[in-house]
Formats: C-alpha cells, structure tokens, sequence
C-alpha cells in the first residue's frame, strides 16, 4: 500500500475543499435542509454537473470518470468537513453500486450514466431499521443460508411488515410501507426490497420503483440529524421492476450485492465521518485560543491540551482506518484500473466506519463541552457534528456491534473460547478415562471422542 496520494488525488481535495469553504458555511447548511428537498440543489448541480462526482468511482464505459473507491473517500471526506447535505451517499454509495451489480446490460446504459452525472438521484428502501444488517456491517447473509427459517430475516421474512411483491400478467406490483429511506423523499428511482413467494418460500428481491410511480406515497421524516433527510414510503398496489434477470424462479443474488455494497458506503460514511471529526477539532482549537478565563487564554491551560490532544489522536487513527479500508475495497474489487487483482484486500469497512463515528463522536461532544454556553445553543453549530454522529450510528451502527461484527469475521474469539470450553471439559472428567467433549471454532460446531489417555 502506497500511502502517498497522487496529484490527481490532491486535485479531488483541493476543488472540493474550496467549494465546501464557500458554499457550505453553517448558515448555508441550515438554510439547505429547510429546503423541500433537504439539500441545496445548486450545490449539487455543481458537484454532479460540472464535477461529476457521483461518477466519480464508476467505470468509463458506464459514463462514469474510472476512479476507485479511494479518490471518492477523500471527496466524502471533503464535504464531511462542511457537513455539506446532499444524495452523494444515498445515489453513489448505495443504489449505484447495486444497480451495476444486478442490473442488465440494458438498465447500465439507461440509468447509470444519468445517475454518474447527477440527473438521476436514487436510493435504496430496505424495511425497519435493519439498514445495517441488510448491508452485512452487523451480521452475515451467510447466515441465512444456513438457516432458511430465519431467510432474509433482515427484511422482516415474509411475515407481517415491510414489503410484498407479486406478479400479475408479467408485471411486479408491491405492496407495503418503508421507514427511515435515506433521501427517499427526492429520489427519482428507488431501489425497494420486497418480499416475493408467499410465507413458505419467501425471498427479498430488489425492484425498480419511480419517484413518481402512482400508488407511491413519501413522506419525508422528522430525524434527529437534518443534513440527513429521511423519509417513509407507501406503497399501495405499485408498479416496479426486478433488478435483474430472474433464473429458475430465484432471482439474483441479492445478498452477496448488499455485502458489497455495505462494504463500500461504510468506507465513505468513515471519511465523511473523518472530515467532520476534523472540522470540529479545528474550530474548537481556534476557540479555546481565544477564550479567556482568569486571565489567559483556557487554550494554554494543561488539562485543555490533553483533552484536545486525545481528540488529535482519534482524529488521526480514523483516518488512517478510512484510508486503509478504502485502499482494501479497491484491492478487493480490482476496478477498471487494473490495480488490483479482485482478491487481495480485506473487509475493514466496518472498523473503519466504528472508528470514524467514534472520533466524531468524541471531537464533537468535546467541541460542545469547551465552547462554554455557546456550544449548547440552536444558533452555535456545534450541536450539528454531534447529531451527524448519533445518526450515523442509528442508521448504520451502533459502534459496538459494527466492532463485534468485525471480530467475529476475524475470528478473533474462536481459540480463547475453545480453549476455555476444552479445560472445563477436562476438570469435570471424573477418571482420566473419561470422554472429553472440545469445541471448535467457538460454538460453531461440536464433537466428541472417547479414547483416553
């Protein structure tokens, strides 16, 4: 891994951090997700029109500019830093990688160089709060392979909730409701999971749905962070359109294209999260220099530094996390590019999001402490950075189980749990003769002998 960024890189952060300076002010941000939309289209136009940004990882031959996952964490890491809202993660980081994964050659050619060029906005409805484990950031769709009675149970299993699909005369019809759709509200195409088969053999399917389809009623949502606009969807008797070709009766492989793409956005969300956690650091070292208590400046007293010098260090260990892992994710996928050979890279996707949402979290509950009273107010922005975290971590997370996720994949766990089943095993033998029954790979699987020693 070569740590140094290219020049065309530095370029990415350069122009989006000029843009972000002059238009994403706090006043600015405020004003944008009071909009009906939840973000200023303008500065959208900007940065899909004339930059491309959405693109910006999609290959050439799909419109898209042949850039990786790495130069489109640095650009996320860029608008983090103004907490800038706009369907960047939503279009780019969610629907995008699952239409190029499922869709057919002829879906590639109508939608994905309008969405690389931001005329087409999308977003991904999955049903409940169960984002995150749809995603594969908190649990595995192996899983349910292994288990068909608890199938896609991310999706509410075919029982009572979410959504229905079935087929009438050769077309798809949805019936249902979804919370918490990420920009759902302004999406012109949505990506719904439904459930086809009846209760028996029930399968979560991804279909095509218009913003704009009759029966489809959105209604955006009150959400504790407001540059992330959220919405709930009604659909009543809908039109959609399965997301790939349907083979004997079971369609694609719906599961192993949300891991991927789970992968994928945790990366952005951990730059992102990386840039705002840095943007608050930096205003609150400005202020703590300016800010007098007995006399002096609260900045040169001891304790503030070590406080600001943890914040530093979390900073900085997130970062490296985000860069790694999107470095990994473009290793694992190879690319256009030809610099990866699809295998080499590993999952650190969801690490990175745990550590990125952690020093957000710590920057921005430290830039509300050493603030004073200003940094508890509406009109003070500091609260902004704070909400970014916890909503972040609602709809993605939490921490904790994204790191849990990660270190049960890791196996982490697996020989110290062996190993502490093995030795009780053998201190309630009664005689040395006695069968001895070991566990392997930490409860997964079992087995039993009895020779003796």
């Amino acid at each position: 891994m070569d740590a140094a960024l290219t020049a065309e890189q530095d370029e990415i952060r350069r122009t989006l951090r000029e843009i972000v300076t002059k238009r994403c002010g706090p006043d600015d941000v405020k004003a944008a997700v009071r909009t009906p939309a939840g973000y200023d289209a303008g500065l959208w136009a900007a940065l899909a029109g004339q930059l491309g940004l959405p693109g910006l990882a999609l290959p050439e031959r799909h419109g898209g500019t042949g850039c990786g996952t790495l130069e489109l964490a640095l650009a996320c890491e860029e608008l983090g830093q103004g907490l800038a809202p706009s369907p960047l993660i939503a279009t780019a980081g969610l629907a995008m990688p699952l239409l190029l994964a499922l869709g057919t050659p002829r879906r590639h050619a109508e939608l994905l160089p309008r969405v690389a060029t931001g005329e087409l906005t999308a977003a991904l409805a999955v049903p409940g709060a169960a984002l995150a484990t749809a995603l594969g950031l908190v649990g595995d769709h192996e899983d349910d392979r292994d288990h068909p009675a608890h199938r896609d149970h991310w999706a509410g299993g075919g029982r009572a909730g979410g959504v229905q699909a079935r087929t009438a005369d050769g077309v798809w019809r949805l019936y249902g409701q979804v919370d918490q759709v990420l920009d759902g509200h302004s999406a012109e195409l949505l990506l719904v999971a439904a459930h086809t088969g009846g209760f028996a053999r029930s399968r979560a399917l991804l279909f095509l749905v218009r913003g704009d389809a009759p029966g489809l009623v959105r209604v955006r949502q009150t959400a504790l962070d407001e540059t992330r606009p959220r919405a709930r969807l009604e659909l009543r008797d809908v039109e959609g359109e399965l997301l790939g070709e349907a083979e004997a009766g079971t369609g694609p492989d719906v599961g192993a294209a949300l891991a991927g793409t789970g992968e994928r956005v945790a990366v952005l969300l951990a730059a992102e999260a990386v840039g705002a956690a840095d943007r608050a650091l930096a205003r609150t070292v400005s202020y703590v220099k300016e800010r007098e208590q007995f006399g002096r400046a609260i900045g040169s007293f001891q304790a503030v530094k070590h406080r600001l010098a943890d914040v530093y260090v979390r900073v900085q260990a997130a970062r490296s996390a985000a860069y790694y892992a999107a470095w990994a994710a473009d290793a694992r996928s190879g690319g256009d590019r030809g610099d990866g050979d699809g295998e080499g890279g590993e999952r650190a996707g969801g690490l990175a999001l745990a550590q990125g949402l952690e020093a957000l979290r710590t920057a921005a509950a430290e830039a509300v402490q050493l603030h004073g009273g200003i940094g508890f107010t509406w009109e003070h922005d500091a609260h902004l950075y704070l909400k970014r975290a916890s909503g972040d971590e609602l709809l993605f997370g939490p921490v904790h189980r994204l790191r849990a996720h990660a270190a049960e994949r890791a196996g982490l766990f697996a020989g110290e749990g062996a190993d502490r089943a093995e030795g009780a095993a053998a201190a309630s033998a009664p005689e040395r003769g006695a069968p001895a029954v070991r566990v392997v790979g930490a409860g997964r699987g079992r087995s039993a002998g009895g020779a003796g020693r």
